[in-house]
C-alpha cells in the first residue's frame, strides 16, 4: 500500500522521484521527535547556492509539524542540525501542536456556520415604523 502511495499521491511521506533522489544524493543528517527524516545534498554551483536541504515527513505532509530546531536548520539559519549543537528549545517555546484548519478538529467559534451550535436568529435593531 505504502508503493501505490508514493506512485499516486505526494502528501504521503515521499515520492517515488523524491525516493530516487534521496537514494542517490542524500545525506541523512537526523530525525525529530515526530519521525520525519532530515537529509541535504551538496549543491552543484557551491558558490553560488547553498547545500540542498529537504525533510521526509513520517506519515502525511504537514509543514508545521516541523519543530523550531529543524525549522531553522531547513531554511538555512542555523549552520547545523539541531542533533550536533545540542538545540534546547527556549523558555517561550510551546511544545508542537499541529494546524488543524480543514480538518474535523478545526475551531469553530460560537455562531460559526460549521460548528455544532446552530447560530442564534438575528434580532432587527430597530422596529419599523408602520402608521396608524
Amino acid at each position: 500500500m505504502d508503493f501505490l502511495k508514493q506512485i499516486f499521491s505526494w502528501w504521503n511521506g515521499q515520492t517515488l522521484g523524491l525516493r530516487f533522489y534521496t537514494w542517490r544524493k542524500g545525506e541523512f543528517v537526523g530525525e525529530d521527535q515526530f519521525g520525519n527524516r532530515y537529509y541535504r545534498a551538496p549543491s552543484a554551483l557551491p558558490r553560488s547556492i547553498a547545500e540542498r536541504r529537504w525533510v521526509v515527513y513520517n506519515g502525511y505532509a504537514e509543514a508545521s509539524a516541523i519543530p523550531p530546531g529543524w525549522h531553522g536548520w531547513m531554511h538555512h539559519r542555523d549552520a547545523n542540525p539541531p542533533t550536533k549543537n545540542g538545540y534546547q528549545p527556549r523558555e517561550w517555546e510551546k511544545p508542537h501542536h499541529p494546524n488543524l484548519t480543514g480538518t474535523a478538529q478545526a475551531y469553530r467559534p460560537p455562531g460559526s456556520i460549521v460548528g455544532s451550535v446552530a447560530p442564534k436568529p438575528a434580532k432587527p435593531d430597530y422596529e419599523a415604523w408602520r402608521p396608524e
